[in-house]
């Protein structure tokens, strides 16, 4: 495992620490897209059915259980939490997600590195966490003001995004046969999405002001 790899893995794992610490501190879900985390769930459930067949270390298995287990955990909290449910901005979240998910899904079936099935679903999860923040991007536009941990979530889960890119370039030069292009061009898109969230995120800790976003 190189540098960029190990720094990805904790900047997501700090992600998901910083939207538990809000949702289970404040009892609020308050600026955050339960379509967005139903997407990432999603993703996870479907990148790690390799879990069942190979095993790489004890590290790569307990992520994935944990990326697994908190995206799983955060749904139920949005959806069904007696305190936590009350402050989910339904009117703001409607993001129509079905049509990425199917999108995605019609992609990985067209264009994937091996016709199995764990690789479409691999594809399919790739595809899907590039576009998977779009409905939290969108709520946070309508709501205008974010608050302290949400903007934190959406920094460091755009961040995790960037050193994985390094992660795959890093590879292509220092490994054979290492040719994840379908990871990696997803991941630039990905990252790309961030481009207007980054900016005024280091605008406002510049001007030590509130992170708020044109509608």
């Amino acid at each position: 495992m190189n540098i960029f790899r190990f720094a990805g893995d904790m900047t997501h794992l700090i992600s998901v620490l910083v939207l538990l610490l809000k949702i289970y501190a404040t009892k609020s879900c308050s600026g955050i897209s339960l379509k967005t985390q139903e997407l990432y769930a999603l993703v996870f459930v479907t990148r790690y059915l390799d879990l069942f067949t190979d095993f790489i270390s004890i590290y790569n298995t307990v992520m994935k259980l944990v990326f697994i287990g908190s995206s799983l955990a955060i749904v139920w909290c949005m959806r069904w939490h007696r305190l936590v449910k009350r402050s989910y901005d339904r009117e703001l979240d409607t993001f129509r997600h079905y049509f990425i998910v199917a999108a995605c899904f019609v992609l990985a079936i067209l264009v994937h590195e091996k016709f199995t099935f764990q690789e479409i679903f691999w594809a399919f999860s790739i595809y899907l966490e590039a576009v998977a923040i779009l409905p939290q991007l969108v709520l946070l536009q309508r709501s205008g003001n974010v608050d302290n941990l949400t903007g934190q979530y959406v920094f460091f889960l755009g961040a995790y995004r960037a050193f994985y890119i390094l992660n795959w370039i890093y590879r292509y030069f220092m490994e054979q046969h290492f040719s994840r292009w379908i990871s990696f061009v997803s991941g630039f898109v990905q990252t790309a999405l961030y481009a207007d969230f980054f900016y005024y995120y280091f605008m406002s800790w510049k001007n030590n002001a509130k992170l708020q976003l044109p509608a």
